[in-house]
């Protein structure tokens, strides 16, 4: 366990053991986020870590998922970066560009980077140079769930397969027919019990823009205005508006549950992959999982999620990537992902994986990494795109007008990139 025992334990282990043994060893610093679960998960694969490797202490640093970037940015103030670190995805070109992270092949086990879906591979790859920075066991989506009960009541019709989402008309006239119904107390949990600035608004409500015919910037002139204040996107998030007011989204104060909590008081949750686990649990087989509505000529769904990368200061990036290796062929971990619904990033652990596989409960999920998935943009400046669309998102909701809200979301971006000079070599014909 090395350095994460107490202080007490360290001076007692000093006075039993040879100085010399312990000056040996090589200590890694791993940065991380996540759960109770997860975050115990990853202190037993440092056991068997170091079990295997005598000479290695791992020493984790904890920061809450909301506090990440600001606990990796007082570490860059501080000069004092970890040898590995956890990343969310959409982050990793802004990581990348400020010189942060290093090229992760050479590290790696070469049968796991053989094993990458070709969405794993997307989410760790910087698009400049084309070169893997990080990867992950795992990958993410959303779908909508349903409640097999309240569709049936209403006569909806069940898409069996990704090329069958329902229409933005169908969709609608859904909501309103289940806002009717007995039981129902709100037609849709769309999450916003995550909070207003969350990666979640980003993640998840993105799609729905990309899907409605535009998106959060022009990817290839990397110019926000005219692209996420156009009509298109304007239209999107005014009728995402019109669903909060006619009372059909549940409020933000209402929790993160009420599609399976007590009563089933939601018909429909706009969800993660990780939400089936406990959904699944509590509600057995009046869950059905669809794919996301396609709001304009084509589907759209998210993906991305957080995947090692071994930093750029680090002293020991053998022994980083070593580890990192050492994570993801890990057979208990994988089993404990697998029981959380992991949505797979590697080959071997979508076969170990039977939600995913074809006929599976979660297969349309699955599907939805193929046919729809938009990553977020790979772009720098991605920081700011996501808080000038979260603040969007949070005057729509609350009543503001979507043009001026869009149009003032374009311009910080817009100002952004052009305070950087336009983070080159990006707008260099990228």
């Amino acid at each position: 366990m090395g350095k994460r025992l107490l202080w007490s334990l360290i001076l007692s282990s000093a006075l039993t053991a040879p100085w010399a043994q312990a000056a040996e060893k090589t200590t890694i610093q791993v940065m991380h986020q996540g759960d109770p679960g997860f975050v115990a998960a990853y202190g037993k694969v440092a056991e068997r870590f170091e079990a295997a490797n005598p000479d290695v202490d791992v020493q984790f640093i904890y920061a809450p998922h909301d506090a990440y970037n600001e606990k990796f940015s007082a570490a860059v103030m501080a000069k004092q970066l970890p040898d590995v670190m956890e990343l969310d995805a959409p982050f990793l070109a802004n990581y990348v560009w400020s010189g942060y992270l290093q090229p992760i092949k050479p590290l790696i086990d070469k049968d796991l980077l053989d094993d990458m879906t070709e969405s794993n591979i997307a989410q760790g790859t910087y698009p400049i140079d084309k070169d893997l920075y990080a990867l992950g066991l795992t990958d993410s989506s959303v779908v909508l769930y349903g409640n097999k009960k309240y569709l049936e009541a209403i006569g909806a019709r069940i898409p069996k397969s990704v090329d069958d989402a329902w229409t933005r008309e169908e969709f609608e006239t859904y909501l309103e027919k289940l806002s009717k119904l007995d039981g129902v107390k709100w037609p849709i949990d769309t999450f916003r019990g995550y909070g207003i600035k969350t990666e979640w608004i980003t993640y998840a409500y993105g799609p729905i823009l990309q899907s409605a015919g535009c998106d959060l910037i022009d990817r290839k002139a990397w110019k926000s205005e005219g692209t996420l204040d156009s009509d298109a996107c304007v239209d999107a998030l005014a009728m995402m508006q019109k669903w909060v007011k006619n009372g059909w989204v549940v409020p933000q104060s209402a929790g993160t549950n009420q599609f399976f909590a007590e009563g089933n008081p939601a018909a429909l949750a706009l969800g993660g992959h990780w939400v089936y686990a406990e959904a699944a649990a509590t509600m057995k087989d009046n869950i059905v999982v669809l794919p996301l509505p396609k709001f304009g000529a084509k589907g759209a769904s998210p993906n991305g999620t957080w995947i090692w990368a071994v930093t750029k200061t680090s002293t020991h990036p053998e022994i980083s990537g070593k580890f990192i290796s050492f994570l993801l062929k890990d057979k208990e971990f994988r089993t404990f992902a697998a029981s959380q619904s992991g949505y797979p990033g590697l080959k071997s652990f979508a076969a170990e994986s039977p939600l995913y596989a074809t006929g599976g409960p979660m297969a349309i999920a699955f599907e939805q990494a193929s046919k729809t998935a938009v990553a977020r943009p790979p772009h720098p400046a991605y920081p700011t795109i996501t808080s000038a669309f979260m603040q969007a998102v949070d005057q729509v909701f609350n009543g503001g007008d979507p043009k001026e809200a869009l149009t003032s979301a374009a311009k910080k971006i817009d100002q952004d990139i052009e305070d950087n000079d336009g983070y080159p070599p990006f707008g260099d014909g990228q």
